[in-house]
Formats: structure tokens, C-alpha cells, sequence
């Protein structure tokens, strides 16, 4: 009865000591656990990709070149749709455009629509966007809000303080409003029209030299924003953990970039710094696109994302286990309500590692938008006009398109030479035109119905529903 009472003494404290040293090992383990990564996602705003310094561009960017020596540079990132809304939207929400609701310009996605706010907030995210917004609703988007047109510094040094100071991950989208036009920031002088290599589907007028130096300058602009945001990170010891992102979004608003889905409108630059996970100076060939950041954002912060996302993470990519995320990206231009867009004129586009297929699906009428009426294109106009052939060319090739183009975006990245009246190719259109009819019909994309319910979707149609319920 003794030994047995010992025993059992004995027993009880071995438990109570190895209580005691499990509680005391808990708040080592937990305190030697890797802390939430800041999220800092810096983008641009009409800016064509291949015009940076690190994707062989001319504009002067020595802070996005040095971030690129910092980290992962991706040659293969796109955007759904070619304008600045929409192009927002499938960012934030991680669902590609007619899904959301939001695929025309001035829009706003469908009551009920979560974004990557509702997403972090709950692993412990303060979850900011400083300058351009252009989304909509607020309750789909409620971020916490600075500046207008561009990011305001002084509102993120106070985040980036405030968080370090409280050991708070953020996540900051930081939207800069250049070199959208006017382009009037920066120094046109460090770009003379004269040694400026204008692309080739681009005609060469004097005037389209001289705005062609002041939209260099402002992207030279847009990279001293990056510089600044940068340097914050390093005043407020954020660097080590903090995940920078960087894109061009969509292209500029000279012809076949902006409101085309042409790889100049749709394609983007994209390089991500992480210290001690993404390797640095290095580059990849894997197939991203916007609607991909969300869901890579929600994994890289230690949650699980979101089933119903059209974006899928491409974590694994950052980490380098694998050089592969998508085979295709899909695109989508609405022309109906924006500046002097055709009534009806959509445009569905699918690419893989090799091939670009564009489809005009009302191709009989020229196409139109605002950039068919800016002083450039008018200048290319009247050149053609007095029998310069590439202005010919150019300006024919934009306006009057056939339903069908398909492009070589490996040997002719440029996209100078239509192949889809080439009878070789019909089995590789085929193909395209088969995954693309699925993905429309997954989205709930009727082609030309879809456009004709543009109005219905923008921002507009919300304003009229406000006025009609409050009389």
C-alpha cells in the first residue's frame, strides 16, 4: 500500500515537472517562429513592359533594375483585361473579369464579391492601398485608404512605422497614376526625340517622337516612386521581411498596346524581392497572370486560398521548386462605354508558351477607342496619308482587323506577322479557339451579349439604382 502510495506521488510529479517544462518550452517555440511576411505591391499605370531597363527598354529605371538583381525577374506575366479598372478588380479579387463582373472600364464587381482585404484581415493583416483606386464597392474593397492619383509617402512611412512599431504584418498596394497620360512629369531632356527607337508596329512621325520622350520620362518617374517606397522599407527595418512586388500593369495608350489584346496590352512586368526565400538575379519563364497575386499573397501569409479563386498561387515559383505555373493566360477587351470605343467590339485572346490567338468577334466595323483620337494617331494618319508606307501599315493594321489573328510571340514577339490565313496553322487555331470557348463558357463569358451589357456594369448604372431608390 506504501510503494503503491509513493508510485503514485511520484507519478504525479513527474507530470507536474514535465508541465512545468512543456509551459516553458512553448514560449520559446513560439517565439523562434518566423514572423508573418510584409506584402508590398507596387504598380504602375499604363505602362508598356518592354519599355523598362531590365526587359530592354529605353527609359532610365535604376531602381527597378537594381530590385530585379534582388530578386526574381518573371518574363511571362499578364493581365486579363487591357484597361486600368477591370485590370484592378482581377487583382484584388483573384477571379478574372466577367466572373466578378467587373470587365468593363469604370466598373465594379458583383454584390457579395470578397477581395484580398477579407482575405488577410483574418491572419492578422493590416491591408492598405495608397493612391489610384478605381474599383468599386467599398464594401468589396475596404482597405484602409491614402492618397489620390498617386501613393502618398507620408501615409505609408506612418504604416510602415506603425507596423513596425506594433510588429503588425501589412500588406500595402502602393498605385501609382504614371506615366498614364498627360505625360507631364520627369525629364523629357534626358530622352532627344531624335535617338529614340520607336517599336516597329508604331509609325514615325515627329510628334510621336516627341511624346514618345515624355512617356519615357515618366516611367523614369514612376521608378523614383519605387525608389521611395523602397527606401521606407529600409528606414523602418521592414526590408528582410518584407515581399516587394512590382508590375507595369497594361500597356501604353500609342497604338496596339492599351485597349488591345495584343502582348503589348496584356503582358507586364513583374519582379518579386523576398530576402532569404526568393533567390537573387534570377529570372523565370513560368506563366503568370494578375488574378494570380491574391491567392500567392494568402498562401505566402500562412493562409489557404480561397477555392472559389480563378488565380492560383505560384508560391512554389518564388521559392524556385518549380520553373512551371500555367500552360495559358485568357484575355478580354470590352470597347463599349469607354472614350470613343466601337458600341459593340469585343475581343477574346488566349495565349500559350507559343502562340498568341486574338479572335475580333465583330471584326466588320474599324476598331475605335481613344486612341484613335489623340494627336499621335492623328499624326500617323496624315503621314500615311502622304504615302509613308510603315504609317500606312500601321494604322491600317489597327483600325481594320480580321476576326482571326494569330501570332508567333517567340519569333515574332513583336506580333508584326499574322499567321491565321496560313492553312499550316488551323490545327494550332483550332486548339486555341477550343480552350478558349471553354474558358468563356466556364466564366459565363456570351461574347457579344456580354458586351451589350456592358452599361450594366459600370460604375454609372450603380448611380442611376442610387438615385431610383432614393425617390
Amino acid at each position: 500500500m506504501l510503494i503503491q502510495s509513493w508510485s503514485n506521488n511520484m507519478n504525479r510529479r513527474l507530470a507536474t515537472i514535465s508541465l512545468v517544462i512543456l509551459g516553458l518550452a512553448l514560449p520559446i517555440a513560439h517565439a523562434s517562429a518566423a514572423p508573418k511576411p510584409n506584402l508590398l505591391f507596387i504598380i504602375a499605370d499604363d505602362c508598356t513592359f518592354r519599355d523598362i531597363g531590365c526587359y530592354g527598354g529605353q527609359a532610365h529605371t535604376p531602381n527597378i533594375n537594381r530590385l530585379a538583381t534582388e530578386g526574381l525577374k518573371f518574363n511571362r506575366c499578364f493581365q486579363t483585361a487591357p484597361m486600368c479598372s477591370p485590370t484592378r478588380h482581377n487583382i484584388y479579387t483573384g477571379l478574372y473579369p466577367v466572373k466578378s463582373g467587373a470587365y468593363p472600364n469604370h466598373t465594379f464587381a458583383k454584390p457579395g464579391t470578397k477581395s484580398v482585404v477579407h482575405y488577410l484581415k483574418p491572419l492578422g493583416y493590416r491591408v492598405a492601398l495608397s493612391g489610384k483606386r478605381h474599383i468599386a464597392t467599398p464594401d468589396i474593397f475596404p482597405f484602409e485608404y491614402s492618397g489620390k492619383k498617386n501613393p502618398d509617402m507620408q501615409a505609408v512611412n506612418k504604416l510602415f512605422e506603425e507596423c513596425s512599431d506594433s510588429n503588425t504584418p501589412f500588406c500595402l498596394f502602393a498605385c501609382s497614376n504614371e506615366p498614364h497620360t498627360p505625360w507631364d512629369k520627369g525629364d523629357p531632356s534626358a530622352y532627344p526625340p531624335s535617338k529614340n527607337k520607336l517599336p516597329p508596329y508604331i509609325a514615325d512621325t515627329p510628334f510621336v517622337r516627341q511624346q514618345f520622350s515624355k512617356y519615357l520620362a515618366e516611367i523614369t518617374y514612376y521608378d523614383s516612386q519605387v525608389g521611395q517606397l523602397l527606401d521606407l522599407l529600409d528606414k523602418h527595418d521592414l526590408r528582410d521581411n518584407t515581399l516587394v512586388m512590382v508590375v507595369s500593369e497594361q500597356g501604353n495608350s500609342l497604338p496596339f498596346a492599351k485597349w488591345t489584346c495584343h502582348e503589348m496590352g496584356l503582358g507586364s512586368a513583374m519582379i518579386v524581392r523576398w530576402p532569404g526565400k526568393v533567390k537573387p538575379g534570377t529570372e523565370t519563364d513560368a506563366m503568370v497572370e494578375y488574378c494570380d497575386v491574391t491567392p500567392t499573397f494568402v498562401e505566402a501569409a500562412g493562409g489557404t486560398p480561397a477555392p472559389i479563386l480563378d488565380g492560383k498561387s505560384f508560391l512554389p515559383v518564388l521559392l524556385g521548386k518549380t520553373d512551371h505555373h500555367k500552360d495559358v493566360t485568357f484575355g478580354i477587351m470590352t470597347t463599349r462605354g469607354i472614350i470613343n470605343g466601337n458600341d459593340c467590339y469585343p475581343i477574346r485572346s488566349i495565349r500559350d508558351h507559343k502562340y498568341r490567338l486574338i479572335w475580333n468577334l465583330n471584326s466588320d466595323e474599324p476598331f475605335q477607342n481613344a486612341c484613335t483620337k489623340s494627336k499621335e494617331f492623328q499624326s500617323m494618319l496624315e503621314a500615311a496619308a502622304a504615302g509613308d508606307e510603315r504609317a500606312k501599315w500601321a494604322t491600317d493594321h489597327y483600325q481594320n482587323r480580321p476576326e482571326f489573328q494569330l501570332y508567333d510571340v517567340v519569333a515574332d514577339p513583336m506580333e508584326m506577322n499574322n499567321l491565321a490565313a496560313d492553312p499550316k496553322y488551323r490545327h494550332i487555331i483550332a486548339n486555341l479557339k477550343s480552350q478558349l470557348d471553354a474558358w468563356m463558357q466556364d466564366q459565363g463569358d456570351q461574347g457579344i451579349q456580354t458586351e451589350l451589357d456592358a452599361f450594366n456594369h459600370q460604375t454609372r448604372s450603380l448611380k442611376k439604382k442610387k438615385k431610383r431608390n432614393n425617390r
